[in-house]
This record gives C-alpha cells, sequence and structure tokens, in this order.
C-alpha cells in the first residue's frame, strides 16, 4: 500500500474528503517524525511503538576489497508491533 493508497483508505472510513485524509495523515507522519527527531517514543496502544536506538561505531569489512573499515556511530528508528496488531496478521 502506498501513500495515495492509505489516504483513500483513511477517507473512506473515516468518511473524509481525500484532502481532509491526507491533511490528517501528513499531521500524524510530521507529529511522529518530530517526536522521533527529539528522541522521545511513540506508542500508539495496540498498534506498536516507535523509538529511537543508537547504533555502536562498529569495524566492517569491506566486501569487494576485504579491508577493515570503520563504521560510524548512528541513530536509528525500531518498530514493536502492538499486540492487537500481531494478532491482526497472523
Amino acid at each position: 500500500m502506498n501513500k495515495t493508497e492509505l489516504v483513500n483508505a483513511i477517507a473512506e472510513e473515516a468518511k473524509l474528503s481525500k484532502v481532509d485524509a491526507k491533511a490528517a495523515l501528513d499531521a500524524t507522519l510530521k507529529a511522529i517524525t518530530d517526536a522521533l527527531a527529539a528522541d522521545d517514543k511513540v506508542a500508539l496502544v495496540g498498534f506498536g511503538t516507535f523509538m529511537v536506538s543508537e547504533k555502536a561505531a562498529r569495524t566492517g569489512i569491506n566486501p569487494s576489497t576485504k579491508e577493515k573499515i570503520q563504521i560510524p556511530a548512528k541513530k536509528v528508528v525500531k518498530f514493536k508491533p502492538g499486540a492487537e496488531l500481531g494478532e491482526a496478521v497472523k
């Protein structure tokens, strides 16, 4: 499902216009993005939790040259599905 299909599904389910559904989706995604950028956790009960995790710097190997390289530390977004979501996809 792409963003357009998601907007259409939201509009139909919530009985909104597509313009309003797109605005609601964009606002939701911005709020989640802003919270994660501020290192906050976003918990949507029944759906799941988005959180920021830090990966430590490490040594890797370049597969083509076999030489060792340093991979810098970075932040990554993780998602832990909620119980209701897990049951829905079984």
